[in-house]
């Protein structure tokens, strides 16, 4: 889509550097450069007052990306696409039949109601919980790692969405202040809320995190 709208060689093209390392790989095959941009901490997707601090003469596009069933402010940045002539992509999640996302939110309902010691997922309008992320309060990565390894001990499953922003991967790296985004990165846990668990399943995440969550304690 970038190549076929003319976008290449001395273009920039603002992404985001939480996760997806596959947009700013497409970028730089394009031709262009990546240009990293902060997300917006309730929603993990770019926050639009940041695409519109980074864009320069010489950006072209901006791709948003729609993170764990929450959208992108779609309507902002098509805004700002308009008024500074860019183009505005889309990089969407794949879309799960209606009962499969109700019952996922059923479950998302249960853990919001039932967890403690960390922070639930801002719902929002039409979060469809492809993945339930919560924030672990501490000192960063240590104190998130050592909850995943204690709750997947006590047999539950979950996973560490972004393990390193895209800017600090080594093909990648730049010299850039994105702090909502590494913490983030340093703070988030995917617990599971498929459709397919039980009740039961859902009082064991619930129970395994609620032993830990009081135990972490916030920075100071």
């Amino acid at each position: 889509m970038l190549r076929a709208a003319g976008v290449g060689v001395g273009d920039e093209v603002i992404v985001s550097a939480f996760g997806n390392v596959e947009v700013a790989e497409a970028v730089t095959l394009a031709g262009a450069l990546p240009v990293f941009a902060e997300i917006d901490p309730a929603t993990y997707c770019l926050a639009p007052a940041a695409v519109e601090a980074v864009i320069t003469s010489r950006t072209a596009a901006v791709v948003a990306v729609h993170r764990f069933g929450r959208h992108a402010d779609i309507a902002r940045l098509h805004a700002l696409g308009q008024r500074h002539g860019l183009l505005v992509l889309e990089h969407g999640e794949s879309e799960a039949p209606y009962d499969e996302v109700a019952r996922r939110r059923e479950r998302a309902a249960y853990l919001d109601a039932k967890l403690r010691g960390v922070r639930t997922p801002d719902g929002g309008a039409g979060h469809t919980y492809q993945q339930y992320v919560v924030r672990i309060p501490g000192n960063g990565r240590p104190d998130r790692d050592a909850f995943a390894r204690a709750v997947r001990a006590k047999g539950v499953e979950c996973r560490v969405p972004v393990k390193t922003p895209v800017h600090r991967l080594p093909e990648f790296r730049r010299c850039v202040s994105l702090p909502e985004t590494e913490r983030a990165a340093d703070e988030t846990l995917a617990l599971p809320v498929d459709a397919s668990l039980t009740k039961r399943d859902m009082q064991r995440v619930a129970s395994a995190c609620n032993a830990l969550g009081g135990l972490l304690q916030p920075a100071v």
